[in-house]
């Protein structure tokens, strides 16, 4: 019977994804586990910021990187990528009000052909850091940072010889839309890319971009921030590239969280769809498998569950219902959520899924990675 097929699949599915993909859902690598002692020497340090239309939220982000308590010499770039709502106005004021490190705001050139915005700002502040800094720390604008951020990083970085140290940001959950749909952006990211598997050697790599400490050196070896220009998915592209230069470090935390609001279903869906196509190679093959693969595995338990039909049919089909609810409830408790939100997550799968076929649609009609005026994905997918 297909139906029992369907449900067997299913099952197996989800037992091979929860004892063999990494322990990805067990959500156990954290900036707060296995902590390094400091180093003695504490080295130069940059950070840049790109920049676009982010006076809402730059003076977070920039305060908190000017209040980091970092022993050793630590400077900011703010890149200002064509803003009219006066970002480095309100950034600059952030930083003489933390009165703490320095900041230095580069305006930012016209797009080049061939470049995504965000990497042709981050290229910009990279190159006015110049050959001084030993770590470059990548983090975003809508990204606020506890003041031993830093200094956590670096420690890290330091022990284990890494040249790309990444922290998964923890993101903004406190609307409705937020608390349904946000844990299982994380869940999902961990899924594609188990962070154990990403943090031992071997080809898997991937990075988290709002927060990104990038020893300078093994940058200039693989090519520097022009290496991957077009990148839509820039972070996983960048650690892919620093992989290749040596080891890296991929974690959860509390320390570097997302300030940016999303406060409604339509704002999650437009981040959703940002980039979802571009993980898929513009493939519309791997789409359809995508979406099949997801009915598959999220959608057919709860439906043959609630089917009724043979009692086997129903005893697989709600064992991996259970086995997906079960595999939610550590990332649901990172974000204190409630464990009954895992009984939903065929549902909010479903959402993740409409959000993917958006992202094809958009980029088919030539507005796809659509971000602060700029149709990205048109120019990254060819």
């Amino acid at each position: 019977m297909i139906e029992l097929a369907i449900a067997v699949l299913a099952l197996l599915i989800w037992i091979g994804m929860l004892v063999v993909r990494g322990g990805f859902w067990l959500a156990r690598e954290r900036d707060t586990c296995d902590l390094p002692p400091e180093p003695t020497d504490w080295p130069d340090v940059v950070a840049v910021v790109p920049a676009r239309d982010e006076a809402d939220v730059i003076a977070r982000a920039i305060g908190s990187l000017a209040a980091q308590d970092y022993p050793g010499r630590f400077g900011i770039i703010l890149v200002d990528d064509s803003s009219s709502d006066g970002t480095a106005d309100v950034a600059r004021q952030a930083a003489r009000d933390a009165g703490g490190h320095p900041l230095e705001i580069v305006t930012g050139q016209p797009l080049p052909s061939g470049w995504t915005g965000k990497l042709w700002a981050v290229s910009q502040g990279v190159a006015a850091a110049g050959g001084g800094p030993h770590y470059l720390w990548l983090t975003d604008a809508d990204i606020a940072h506890a003041p031993d951020t830093l200094r956590s990083l670096v420690a890290r970085a330091e022990a284990g010889g890494l040249v790309l140290t990444s922290l998964m940001a923890k993101l903004r959950c406190d609307t409705f839309a937020e608390r349904a749909l946000i844990p299982a952006f994380v869940f999902f990211f961990q899924m594609l890319y188990p962070f154990a598997r990403v943090n031992r050697p071997g080809r898997m790599a991937a990075a988290a971009g709002g927060c990104m400490l990038a020893r300078r050196d093994a940058l200039e070896r693989a090519g520097g921030i022009a290496a991957i220009r077009g990148a839509l998915i820039d972070d996983c592209t960048f650690g892919a590239l620093m992989k290749r230069e040596g080891p890296i470090w991929l974690g959860l935390t509390d320390r570097s969280r997302s300030i940016r609001p999303y406060d409604g279903w339509g704002e999650i869906a437009a981040m959703i769809s940002r980039s979802a196509y571009a993980q898929l190679g513009y493939s519309p093959w791997a789409l359809l498998g995508t979406l099949i693969g997801m009915a598959l595995v999220y959608l057919a338990p709860p439906v043959l569950a609630f089917a009724g039909g043979y009692p086997l049919i129903w005893g697989m089909a709600l064992a991996a219902w259970v086995l997906m609810t079960i595999a939610f409830q550590p990332m649901l408790r990172f974000y204190h959520r409630s464990p009954l939100w895992g009984i939903a997550l065929p549902l909010i799968a479903a959402f993740y899924a409409g959000c993917t076929f958006l992202s094809a649609w958009q980029h088919w009609r030539g507005r796809g990675g659509m971000w602060k005026g700029r149709a990205q994905a048109a120019r990254a997918g060819g």
